[in-house]
């Protein structure tokens, strides 16, 4: 279905607000350049998590490794393997597809890609500045995930999805 009429109200460097005339009213919608992301997993069994300040929500939130698909020509898969070495500083030995999600489609067409990574022992480089390390056992997190505990969606899917194939959980 398409809309009767669109109208842009806004463009920045991530996203575009757009009026939608539909049948029964308009509707306010955030298109986006959408997302890969990447739960990486150390061969000793822990996950490896950013914590970082996320200024929309005023506090520090810890997550997965993840970046917009705003490189031309970058598939979701390179610009996670790309987004692990940036926030991290590991590479990956392995990395697979664990699915991806709609983040809120009441207002927005985000997309994020799920992968997730097997990584070298030790690290090749240090983070990003302004993000700090956090090293946990994949069990406790996913844990956590299925308590409700962890507040970001990618970051519980990522984790629940990864339980599903991981034999260790």
């Amino acid at each position: 279905m398409e809309p009767q009429s669109v109208r842009e109200v806004f463009r920045g460097k991530i996203i575009r607000l757009d009026v939608e005339s539909w049948p029964g009213g308009d509707y306010e919608t955030v298109r986006h350049l959408g997302a890969a992301a990447v739960l990486p997993l150390t061969p000793a069994g822990d996950v490896l998590l950013v914590r970082q300040f996320r200024p929309a929500i005023r506090q520090s939130l810890t997550e997965i490794p993840a970046g917009l698909l705003d490189m031309d020509g970058e598939d979701a898969l390179t610009c996670a393997a790309r987004e692990l070495f940036e926030e991290t500083g590991y590479r990956h030995t392995s990395i697979e597809f664990l699915g991806g999600c709609y983040t809120s489609a009441g207002f927005t067409d985000e997309y994020v890609h799920l992968f997730l990574a097997r990584t070298e022992p030790e690290p090749g480089g240090e983070p990003e500045e302004g993000i700090e390390l956090v090293r946990e056992p994949l069990h406790r997190m996913v844990q956590a995930a299925q308590a409700g505990r962890v507040r970001d969606v990618k970051t519980a899917l990522a984790l629940l999805l990864a339980a599903g194939r991981i034999h260790e959980v």
